[in-house]
Parts: C-alpha cells; structure tokens; sequence
C-alpha cells in the first residue's frame, strides 16, 4: 500500500537510486506517475506492507518500504526490474553505486569514483564537502547518515590516501 514517507517507522527499508543526471523539468510529472504506481501494485497481495517512494533533489528516487512479513527476493526483483525500466525509458544510469553524488554550493553533482578521487587529490572537494551515502538501509539512516561531510562518511578513506600520498 502506497503511503506517506512521513508515516514510516525509523526502522523502515529505503533503497536509494541515483540518476547520473537530473531529471529534467518535463520528465518529473511523468516519472512520479511512475513511480507511485508501481509502488501501488509491488505488493499488493500484502495488506501489512507499507511504502513510500520520494524523488528528491531531482535525481535520487528513494523508495522505502516495511512491514510484518519479510520482502522476498522476488520483490526485490521487481524493484530492480522496475529501476532498470525506469533506465530505458529515461536514459540515465540508476544501478552503478560505486559512483559519487556530492553537494557542490546548491548544486548536486555525479561522479564516477576515480574522478571523485581526482578532485580529493586536487582538492576541489574538502572533509567538508556533502557527499550522499546512498548505502544507508533504514529510514533513521536516511534522515540522519545519507548526507554528511566526506569526513563522515565512507568517502574519508580516499581522503587519508590523498594526505599520505601529498
């Protein structure tokens, strides 16, 4: 059953899938169709299920989802099937999580990983800079763990490599 991201207990699931660009202004209405239906019909031959599904900054398609049963990994299935449609359609990349989403000022930027190291290296992005840690799992870690300084994040490790390698 589709429901208010708002009424999810902290220990709710979320899967996070960032687009390696924005969505563009025109795409939006059509996407969030989208993307409610399908949450609409993922389970529904579970009443105890609940999800949510979020766009947020234009670019991560959030869904999050709990109930008493488990998810099977059929259902895991059809999400992932889902996503890889959502890909075709919109020709953006959804499923590749070794890439880097960071806050630049007000803008949300995508790297591939070696490039993210590069601007470490030249230090064009700092401990400071905002990155996104799209491995969270829960929706506690969503709301306070998804976007953190790089010094807090995972990120911090190629940080400690371009120090040593100064």
């Amino acid at each position: 059953m589709l429901v208010d991201f708002n009424t999810l207990s902290e220990e709710a699931k979320v899967w996070i899938y960032p687009s390696n660009r924005k969505f563009y202004p025109q795409e939006i209405e059509g996407l969030k169709e989208k993307l409610k239906a399908f949450v609409e019909v993922w389970k529904q031959d579970d009443d105890d299920f609940k999800a949510s599904v979020e766009l947020r900054y234009n670019r991560f398609i959030i869904f999050s989802g709990e109930g008493n049963s488990a998810l099977l990994n059929a259902d895991i299935d059809k999400l992932v099937g889902f996503v890889l449609q959502l890909q075709e359609v919109y020709e953006v990349e959804l499923l590749d999580r070794m890439n880097v989403c960071f806050k630049q000022g007000e803008y949300t930027q995508y790297k591939e990983l070696k490039d993210f190291k590069k601007l470490i290296k030249n230090k064009a992005v700092t401990e400071k800079t905002i990155v996104f840690d799209n491995l969270v799992e829960t929706k506690l870690e969503l709301e306070n763990h998804w976007e953190v300084p790089i010094s807090e994040s995972w990120y911090s490790r190629f940080l400690k490599k371009s120090k040593t390698n100064s």
